[in-house]
């Protein structure tokens, strides 16, 4: 049969026509049909409560493994005087963020002008130390470095 032939076949019939009332082409969502086939199986809630746990699912779950967690960065606009009265305010801004949520990488805090991302520079130390702590301090100190916290551990070659 030619593509044109079942063209045709298909056509609606007269509303008058007694072959064509009370049917209509399942038309339906997409989504509703795979749950008819499923209760028409034996898989809804009143077939479940009569199986037994053995029975397997008809329905798998999804194989799609979840995203891993990403990083993302907060860019906070603020205006200063000068680059050295911006790194001061970016710092205290950045260890206020640190003290309200613990779970914020502090080492990873830049400061840039807000019209030249690309020249970002950090705002603190990150020298790796023996045990693997991060120091805390702002880049560029002078001394040992320190591990966060109040008793957090000194590493280095100190002022000498």
């Amino acid at each position: 049969m030619s593509w044109l032939a079942r063209l045709r076949s298909r056509r609606r019939r007269p509303a008058g026509d007694e072959e064509s009332e009370g049917q209509m082409r399942e038309n339906g969502a997409p989504y509703w049909r795979p749950r008819r086939v499923v209760e028409a199986l034996g898989g809804s809630r009143a077939a479940r409560l009569g199986s037994s746990a053995a029975d397997p699912p008809l329905v798998a779950p999804a194989r799609r493994t979840p995203r891993p967690r990403r990083h993302f960065t907060a860019h906070l606009g603020f205006e200063a005087d000068g680059p050295d009265q911006a790194r001061e305010l970016a710092v205290a801004y950045a260890e206020a963020l640190g003290l309200l949520r613990p779970e914020l990488a502090l080492g990873a805090a830049a400061l840039s002008p807000a019209d030249a991302w690309h020249r970002a520079e950090r705002l603190f130390c990150g020298a790796v130390g023996p045990d693997g702590e991060r120091c805390a301090d702002v880049a560029g100190h002078p001394g040992f470095h320190h591990a966060a916290g109040p008793g957090g551990l000194g590493w280095g070659e100190g002022d000498g």
